[in-house]
């Protein structure tokens, strides 16, 4: 089952600063989900001038006790990072080959 996971980090004066504290571990696990076919697709969210403010992934799960799981783990989750998870069930219509 797919799923879309809209996140939004704190807009907080520190926000940017706990998102590159535990960027790269976030990364290294999102990058080994998609090796896994977990992740299907994923990256972030900007605001108008660039800067990252939140994430958006396309998850591939058996249900949603698994997303659960999976997010309940992840750095940006444990790290304060994402404040406001957005998870909606999703059917990807179209996929690049790319």
């Amino acid at each position: 089952m797919q799923f879309l996971v809209i996140a939004k980090d704190g807009t907080d004066a520190e926000a940017p600063a706990r998102r590159l504290a535990v960027r790269e571990q976030h990364l290294v696990g999102a990058r080994r989900q998609a090796e896994e076919g977990v992740i299907v697709a994923g990256g972030a969210i900007l605001d108008d001038e660039g800067r990252m403010i939140g994430s958006s992934v396309i998850y591939e799960v058996p249900d949603r006790a698994a997303l659960d799981a999976l997010l309940a783990v992840d750095p940006y989750v444990t790290g304060g990072v994402w404040r406001d998870i957005e998870i909606r069930p999703f059917r990807l219509a179209v996929r690049s080959k790319g």
